[in-house]
């Protein structure tokens, strides 16, 4: 029978870490393997050993920084260590409806989509109510990112553009992730190496799918936008982007940081922060 195991980063965000567990346990199809990467962050580690059924590996900051990639690919080897056939992984904000295991389980078992990169609907919630987020009416709040592709349940669209693959929730099998090699762990913090995944994907003729079925549900948190606090990673990192693909990923942000004076361009066509 295929193995599936479910793969989590975090660095805070406990509580959030324990709603998707308990949404996890509500699951038509609970995964066989459960992995948490805890990124500097022993309390968390304490939390999830306690509440078991979960395997927690830790892992440091890089020079300060998350180490996303590098998280990542950590879970994925413990996950493959474990005997998993197919890889979920799965943003700690993120609450997985109970369809989600089951539907990429069946697309990364299934002849028409086994060799594709699949993603699922993920929807961005309101502000919890008192009491926190009911995993019962999950549903009723059902109402996908508009930027992409979002089929019905029970649908899968096959194709459509690598640049729109993120890393909030998404499933291979263990065989493509081989084959794509994992994240790239030159990035470090915030941005870019989840785009670096899928063009890696793409550049191996690797096409995408998406999951009607396999929905989620972002649990809502403060965020910057653009995300001045992640400027120096995001240039730094797309600096990389760039040198890898010849092209610069996070223009949006980007471009927002040189309207707000924090970022010029070069005469290269680059990015740099002003005046250095």
């Amino acid at each position: 029978m295929t193995r599936v195991a479910v793969v989590t980063i975090a660095h805070g965000r406990h509580e959030h870490w324990a709603l998707q567990r308990a949404a996890l346990e509500r699951s038509r199809r609970r995964p066989d393997e459960r992995i948490l990467v805890v990124m500097d962050d022993p309390v968390l580690a304490r939390e999830a050993r306690a509440a078991g059924g979960t395997r927690v590996v830790e892992t440091d900051l890089d020079a300060g920084s998350l180490p996303l990639a590098r998280a990542r690919n950590l879970g994925a080897r413990e996950a493959l260590a474990r005997g998993a056939d197919v890889l979920v992984l799965l943003d700690v904000d993120c609450l997985p409806a109970p369809g989600l295991v089951d539907a990429y389980a069946d697309a990364a078992s299934a002849a028409a989509t086994r060799e594709h990169l699949l993603s699922g609907p993920v929807t961005y919630l309101d502000p919890a109510p008192a009491g926190g987020y009911d995993l019962d009416g999950l549903a009723s709040l059902d109402r996908p990112h508009p930027a992409r592709p979002a089929p019905p349940p029970g649908d899968v669209v096959i194709g459509g553009s690598h640049d729109l693959f993120w890393s909030l929730s998404f499933a291979l099998t263990a065989d493509l992730w081989r084959r794509i090699g994992g994240f790239h762990e030159a990035y470090v913090g915030y941005g870019g190496e989840d785009t670096d995944f899928a063009w890696t994907a793409r550049s191996l003729d690797v096409p995408m799918a998406w999951v009607g079925s396999a929905r989620a549900f972002h649990q809502h948190h403060p965020i910057e936008d653009p995300p001045r606090r992640h400027l120096d990673a995001i240039l730094r990192n797309g600096a990389l982007f760039h040198d890898r693909w010849g092209s610069w990923p996070m223009r949006g942000w980007l471009d927002a940081f040189v309207d707000e004076g924090l970022v010029e361009r070069t005469a290269s066509g680059g990015y740099r922060r002003s005046g250095a």
